[in-house]
């Protein structure tokens, strides 16, 4: 596996905690932050990647519940341990109304050139529902502001399959989202996760939630209504007008290594998957020490890369290329998992043109089923 060229920094700090939310957070107020970040300069020091950056991506948590002086040096730090392709694509995830132009502008000076704003729904009743912290018009004027910092690649979350949401409700967001100035749209349906409010609301049965088929019914509707408006879907939950797909996502779903820095994040390098200490204290602890903050590592058995190339790969629209999975792995998918292709093909969720394999319309909907159809013994 070559050297990653990918680089993940993750900031744990949220101004409020969603209640869909399970990904590795702390409310900021307290929160040792400037250690913090200098703690991730550590990581980012023992870490640093012989090939150069050719994607960023800053997440959370909240990036933007930082101070401006706080995520300038976030971004001095990577610049310093890294280096960074000129031509790099460079996300910031950004919450409505969480940044002002003079941050953008901030940004845009450290080689920022694109946004990902969790906007999640447009419905002011929803926004409550799901605890988030911004109104339906901030979403509109955190783009404004950063186009006009000269930040124009803008990506905006969405969800579906909320409580109490209507199709209604789901078509009126989606007719606001591409009334606006945007070049990407990533949409996922709420998923149950343990250790968050909706989990315990969900145990207690406080929780009323959309059907299956309705949400199959929402899916299929932002399929059908972002391709009518030029956004092409390169993956199960992506859509990008051309030439905006995500470069950062794509390293994940193609099975590339990249490296993580942070409390909780991942990493993937040289075949060794490992993990970071979530909780903040183990995890400067770790740093002080002077030691990789990992609280597992594990080197990938070929079987194991074989799947993850399968799974990850067949979530994008083009699917997986069979030429590319004989070159790394020595095997043809076939030979890798013997039977498996030809009865997906027969149960029409999988489809093979020019040794490319990729999911029918119907297997998009049953992927979960393709997935694990790809699970060897």
């Amino acid at each position: 596996m070559k050297n990653p060229s990918s680089l993940y920094v993750h900031v744990p700090f949220c101004e409020q905690i969603c209640h869909y939310c399970d990904f590795n957070k702390f409310f900021l107020k307290n929160q040792p932050v400037a250690d913090y970040i200098e703690a991730c300069g550590s990581e980012m020091r023992m870490s640093e990647s012989v090939a150069p950056i050719e994607t960023v991506y800053i997440g959370g948590g909240t990036p933007t519940a930082l101070e401006d002086e706080q995520l300038e040096r976030l971004l001095e730090l990577i610049h310093k341990h890294f280096t960074i392709k000129p031509s790099a694509e460079f996300t910031v995830e950004v919450n409505p109304g969480s940044a002002s132009k003079e941050t953008f502008t901030m940004m845009k000076r450290y080689g920022v050139n694109r946004l990902s704003i969790g906007a999640q729904t447009f419905d002011t009743g929803l926004l409550k529902a799901i605890n988030r912290d911004h109104g339906e018009g901030d979403v509109e004027a955190s783009i404004q502001l950063a186009r006009h910092a000269g930040i124009t690649d803008i990506s905006v979350d969405m969800m579906f399959g909320l409580p109490g949401q209507t199709m209604e409700q789901w078509q009126q967001s989606l007719i606001k989202l591409v009334s606006l100035p945007i070049s990407h749209v990533s949409a996922y349906s709420l998923k149950i996760e343990p250790k968050t409010v909706f989990y315990q609301m969900w145990n207690r049965g406080a929780l009323k939630l959309p059907n299956q088929d309705m949400e199959a019914e929402m899916y299929d509707w932002l399929y059908e209504y972002l391709h009518e408006n030029d956004f092409q879907a390169y993956e199960i939950s992506n859509f990008a007008k051309p030439g905006y797909e995500s470069l950062h996502n794509q390293a994940y779903w193609n099975n590339d290594g990249y490296v993580g820095i942070g409390a909780g994040a991942h990493g993937y390098v040289n075949g060794v998957r490992h993990r970071n200490h979530g909780p903040l204290p183990k995890y400067l602890k770790a740093i002080e020490a002077g030691e990789m903050p990992w609280i597992e590592s594990h080197q990938v058995p070929v079987n194991e890369q074989m799947e993850e190339e399968m799974f990850m790969g067949l979530r994008k629209r083009i699917g997986v290329n069979g030429h590319r999975f004989e070159k790394r792995y020595g095997l043809t998918v076939e030979d890798a998992f013997p039977g498996t292709v030809s009865k997906l093909q027969e149960r029409g969720l999988l489809q093979k043109e020019e040794n490319h394999y990729r999911l029918t319309r119907q297997g998009l909907l049953l992927g979960n089923e393709v997935f694990e159809a790809f699970l060897l013994p």
